[in-house]
């Protein structure tokens, strides 16, 4: 997955972020790569949230480096961070229920015929594109007209995955993406991963409590604990009786695999 010539998409050097006289990033240094999904792990409290935010430009940093494609930048806004090419996909997916799939797809930008607010929707051009990239990760969409209310969970994620990438995002954030569905839509979601990781070119930083899930999708694993990096390695590192530890239920991890072969 990544080898001597690659350069990490996005990197983090020595990163801190206090809020007053707490820390709760000390010294944080990861580096993420196109074409893998990273695995960010650690309990309640171990500056995941922080972290991402930080990323993400919801937080600025205390002191440290962010940099990407090997060039420091700064966030003074999520817009910064999107401009960069970071798309962050939170729990919440910032969704609206009771609209299309199309028009949650490009809510905020959408196309449109003319200028100013008279400007006339191009909905069979919009439609056309959000079915077409949905249909890139594995959901095929037959009504773009469809209530994202109706829709499953996994099927909510894929779209929220799908905007942020046809928007630009090189890196990819994954809040939590399997917390609170039942297991087939967790399923569909972790499918989604594995396929978006198979584009080769975009970065996704999975954030989960779920280490079962973590070790069937992910190809790197940082831990955290108390704002601080208390271990790295790759996928293969997980044979290791330490990680082994850290990645509880190994005895199911066989039988999904399978399912989750595409």
């Amino acid at each position: 997955m990544k080898n001597k010539d690659l350069q990490p998409l996005i990197e983090t050097k020595d990163l801190v972020k206090k809020f007053g006289a707490f820390t709760a990033l000390n010294g944080v240094s990861i580096d993420i790569f196109p074409g893998e999904v990273h695995a960010l792990l650690g309990d309640n409290g171990a500056g995941k949230s922080t972290l991402i935010k930080t990323l993400s430009g919801v937080h600025p940093a205390t002191s440290g480096q962010i940099l990407v494609e090997g060039k420091q930048v700064h966030f003074s806004s999520p817009r910064d961070a999107s401009d960069a090419g970071i798309g962050t996909v939170y729990q919440d997916l910032a969704l609206n229920a009771l609209t299309s799939v199309t028009r949650n797809f490009f809510l905020g930008r959408e196309l449109v015929f003319g200028k100013g607010p008279f400007g006339i929707l191009k909905m069979n051009e919009m439609h056309e594109i959000a079915v077409a990239e949905m249909a890139k990760i594995g959901i095929n969409i037959s009504d773009p007209e469809q209530a994202v209310g109706t829709m499953s969970g996994g099927q909510r994620q894929t779209l929220a995955i799908a905007r942020a990438i046809y928007f630009g995002a090189k890196v990819l954030i994954l809040d939590e993406p399997t917390s609170a569905l039942g297991q087939r839509q967790q399923m569909e979601v972790l499918k989604t991963i594995r396929t978006v990781q198979q584009l080769g070119n975009i970065a996704i930083i999975l954030i989960t409590h779920n280490e079962i899930h973590a070790r069937l999708v992910a190809n790197r694993f940082t831990f955290l604990s108390l704002g601080e990096v208390i271990g790295r390695g790759m996928a293969k590192d997980l044979e290791g009786d330490d990680i082994k530890r850290l990645m509880a239920g190994g005895a199911e991890i066989g039988d999904l695999a399978k399912e989750l072969a595409i």
